[in-house]
């Protein structure tokens, strides 16, 4: 995994995440700007994941590689997924839920770093 790209994805993701909280408070629904920040978010979280899989691939693994690929597998399914869920939500909920993904997605980013370098 790459350390600076990983820090990137988590503050994109927090910048998004406010941003889309902002729009829930002021009772406004998901518009076309919110896809496009989840769109370039989308690709941030696919270029980790292509980095991660020609690192596993050249022979760099984590311990528990199972575990691995399934987060892996989670943080690229849940931006478009949310995208998708916040977009169908026409009310101000919409937002909320692309916010919650946003929250949802360092956490998980940080989990994977602890797969990938675990501490001895």
């Amino acid at each position: 995994m790459v350390d600076w790209l990983t820090m990137t994805i988590q503050m994109a993701s927090l910048a998004m995440a406010g941003w889309c909280l902002v729009s829930t408070f002021r009772d406004r629904p998901m518009m076309v700007p919110h896809l496009v920040g989840m769109g370039a978010l989308w690709l941030l979280v696919i270029g980790q994941a292509v980095v991660s899989a020609v690192a596993m691939v050249g022979g760099e693994r984590p311990a528990e590689t199972a575990m691995f690929v399934s987060y892996l597998a989670t943080v690229v399914l849940l931006p478009p997924a949310c995208a998708v869920w916040g977009f169908m939500e026409r009310s101000k909920w919409g937002p909320a839920v692309i916010a919650f993904a946003c929250l949802v997605l360092p956490v998980l980013l940080v989990r994977l770093e602890q797969l990938w370098t675990p501490v001895v």
